[in-house]
């Protein structure tokens, strides 16, 4: 997945003085840890120290290089990045303005089920006139749907402030903030449609984009479905110099507070003294870093069951709680390498969503139990295509990202081994599963074959080594109706100092992530960060509104 870093944009802990002192440490530098740590240097003037394990820093938003070659791992797409998106106004402030995004266009997705093809448009009105168009008879549930989704939309705000709460406060209110969120989380997509509507293959399209959290129709919330479509309701982007930019522009808002931020940097333990949390014990040399404020970007799995101590998560019942929530999906990611560019081949830049027939749910189990079946299903990206500024870093190529979603479990017999030394019957696998990835890219954009310069393929062991999760996920926890319910799942935890950022205090994905980050330094701060985004984000929108067409930025 990574081997050569990309251009260095952090410090690496061994050749740090450790004069300093902090009003804060991050663990992780995802986008949840950047954005908390980048939140609390602008909005409150923190000094932010922020530790990354890796040798790149940005979590699921780096990038890495082959000769000749760069390849995202897990910005495939941003959505709500038009002007007056509150996604947009985040952005903004953590990387003072200097984060640029390319409009990919009048399509950002297309769905291919069997022999059917649809494009999600750019659009709202437009997606639901487009629908409307290809199933007509379905007109009344196709509107009921966007209804829906529009209920969870309003009911969301709500749902996130409750979060960021003083725990006391929570407990008296916090029932009336979350029930009409929760009203909607507690179904399933599944049990949704099939209250909508009769008709397969619409029921297929309108779930097409549940790669985006990893789950089945028949297992996800619907409330996170409702988020994941909505983002994308006017339009996909992608960040102008790749996925790498995010990190790189918000790294200078932490430093310019007095923060730092240090890779190779490991994180043995938490320490907690007099039951409050004062800093970090790093792993390599056992240094003590002590800080007033300690926050995990690590996930709730890691932070509880791996960086606290067994006895001080057991006295406040956090192990208990854990076995309430299970992991995300594991995936597949074939990286592909063209030594041609994407504007001579023709590449889109929308998306491709690969169903061999509408029977999501049995794709889905299918391709759990054996991941050789998973590679029937796909997802295609074209960052290269993506990225205006792609042929500027990698003159005369271009790239593809093709990934199935897999069971972690067909890969676990294989987890003692170490990257790049494992087994043969590893191996052989992996060349299986990458012919057949490759052959579904073929199918659907064959001006690519026989253009291949190179191909790798990361499996749920390679985001287990780099990303640190045990068992591959790519989503932190899973987004099933009884996520939800978790109330735990806030900044606050019961342990004083000790906060939460990222996927598992929010939902999953980079806007899910980076949405934690703002809850997280709203907690910190004991501000509503987002309603003071959401201001700025309105007012952005007012003032795009007066602007002439021809004069927008892309």
């Amino acid at each position: 997945m990574v081997e050569t870093p990309s251009t260095p944009v952090a410090e690496a802990y061994k050749r740090w003085s450790g004069e300093e002192s902090f009003d804060a440490v991050v663990i992780g530098s995802g986008i949840g840890g950047l954005g908390a740590a980048a939140l609390l240097a602008k909005q409150g003037k923190k000094r932010v120290l922020v530790l990354e394990r890796h040798y790149a820093v940005g979590g699921f938003t780096h990038v890495f290089h082959r000769p000749g070659y760069e390849w995202d791992v897990g910005v495939h797409y941003l959505g709500d990045l038009e002007p007056g998106g509150f996604l947009r106004a985040v952005f903004d402030d953590v990387s003072d303005g200097k984060l640029e995004r390319a409009d990919m266009g009048a399509v950002y997705d297309r769905a291919v089920i069997g022999e059917e093809v649809f494009d999600f448009p750019k659009g709202k009105e437009r997606l639901k006139a487009a629908l409307v168009d290809r199933f007509p008879e379905e007109a009344a549930a196709i509107e009921r749907y966007f209804r829906l989704i529009a209920r969870v939309q309003r009911s969301m705000r709500l749902y996130y402030l409750d979060k960021v709460l003083p725990s006391f406060l929570s407990r008296v209110i916090g029932p009336l903030l979350r029930w009409r969120y929760l009203r909607d989380a507690d179904r399933t997509l599944g049990e949704v449609l099939d209250r909508l509507t009769r008709n397969r293959l619409l029921k297929a399209i309108l779930s097409t984009q549940c790669g985006d959290y990893g789950l089945p129709p028949s297992q996800a919330s619907f409330a996170i479905h409702a988020l994941v479509a909505s983002h994308y309701f006017e339009g996909g982007y992608y960040p102008v110099g790749g996925a790498g930019r995010i990190a790189e522009t918000m790294i200078p808002v932490i430093e310019a507070a007095g923060g730092r931020v240090l890779s190779r940097a490991e994180v043995g333990q938490i320490v907690v003294e007099q039951g409050r949390a004062i800093g970090v014990q790093m792993a390599a040399d056992g240094r003590v870093i002590r800080a007033p404020i300690v926050i995990s970007d690590a996930g709730v799995a890691n932070t509880f069951g791996r960086l606290l101590s067994p006895p001080v998560a057991a006295r406040h019942g956090l192990l208990e709680r854990l076995k309430n929530t299970r992991p995300s999906g594991a995936h597949l990611c074939l990286y592909i390498g063209l030594a041609t560019t994407a504007s001579e081949l023709g590449l889109p830049k929308h998306n491709f969503w690969i169903y061999p027939d509408e029977d999501i749910d049995r794709l889905y189990a299918e391709g759990l139990a054996n991941p050789e079946v998973a590679c029937r299903a796909a997802y295609l990206s074209f960052p290269s295509a993506k990225d205006p500024d792609f042929e500027q870093r990698c003159p005369g190529r271009a790239t593809i990202d093709v990934i199935g979603f897999v069971a972690y479990d067909a890969f676990s017999r294989w987890e003692q081994s170490q990257w790049k030394k494992r087994p043969a019957d590893y191996e052989a696998l992996k060349e299986r599963l990458a012919a057949s990835l490759l052959e579904i890219l073929y199918r659907h954009v064959p001006q690519v074959r026989g253009k291949v310069d190179v191909y790798e393929l990361s499996t749920p062991l390679t985001t287990r080594h780099f990303a640190n999760q045990q068992h591959g996920e790519i989503y932190g926890l899973d987004h099933t109706p009884s996520r939800f319910r978790q109330n735990w799942l806030r900044p606050q935890t019961p342990i004083p100092g000790l906060f939460l950022t990222g996927q598992d205090v929010a939902s999953c994905g980079v806007a899910g992530a980076l949405v934690g980050g703002v809850l997280c330094a709203s907690a910190v701060l004991r501000r509503n960060l987002i309603g003071t985004i959401a201001r700025t984000a309105k007012d952005h929108a007012k003032s795009a509104a007066s602007v002439t067409p021809a004069l927008e930025p892309v």
